[in-house]
């Protein structure tokens, strides 16, 4: 029938092989996609008129069959009365109208294989339909996923993050050199409050000493003293 021969190469191929070699996947499974469902459609245009032919070719068999039947009846009818030429030419008839059934026959079972065959190539059709519209979602899905990482694969290579992260080490670097400023200038004071304290201290010894230096003083004149004596 030929009704395929457009469409030959994706029925006869593997949908895999064609989108491996496709430069665009989903471009090219879309295309196969609307190529299918195109096909279909034809498809059940040309089904419907197979159909009705065959229904024709049934209508006509069945009218041929009656003929020769009546054909048949008239050949023995023809012969009650004696009439045998018109007998025969009742069974002349009878055998035109048998050809034409066997004819019509023969045409009918070109339909009927026609018929099986547009069924087969549908159903192959349409598995590999099903198959193109699941690959296509896969495909999306796979594509929209490739495309975000390669987004941020290109913003994360990109100078612009590199000169982001330099201007954050930079500001790091500043609020260390505060931080800096803040604890040296808290560890001065704490340096001058502990230079004070230690003078107090300091004196505080000096006079526990001079004290004790005088009692001491006192106690060696006392047993000078007693020594004269």
């Amino acid at each position: 029938m030929g009704i395929f021969s457009r469409f030959a190469d994706i029925i006869n191929s593997n949908i895999s092989a064609l989108l491996d070699k496709a430069e665009d996947p989903e471009k090219m499974v879309r295309l196969i996609i609307q190529e299918m469902e195109d096909t279909l459609v034809e498809v059940r245009s040309t089904s419907a008129k197979v159909l009705a032919e065959k229904k024709d070719l049934l209508r006509r068999i069945e009218r041929m069959e009656g003929q020769v039947q009546d054909w048949q009846d008239k050949a023995e009818l023809a012969l009650t009365k004696d009439r045998e030429d018109l007998a025969k030419a009742a069974l002349v008839e009878k055998q035109n109208a048998a050809q034409t059934v066997d004819t019509l026959k023969k045409e009918l079972e070109v339909v009927e294989e026609q018929i099986t065959r547009l069924k087969e190539e549908v159903t192959l059709l349409q598995e590999k339909l099903a198959d193109a519209k699941a690959r296509q979602k896969t495909i999306i899905m796979r594509k929209q996923t490739a495309s975000s990482r390669l987004e941020v694969k290109k913003r994360l290579d990109s100078t612009k993050i590199d000169d982001a992260m330099l201007k954050f080490e930079q500001y790091e670097r500043r609020v260390e050199g505060l931080e800096a400023q803040v604890e040296s200038y808290e560890l001065g004071k704490k340096g001058a409050k502990g230079n004070l304290a230690d003078e107090f201290a300091a004196l505080e010894a000096e006079d526990s000493i001079n004290d004790e230096l005088a009692a001491l003083k006192a106690k060696v004149d006392a047993k000078k003293k007693k020594s004269a004596k």
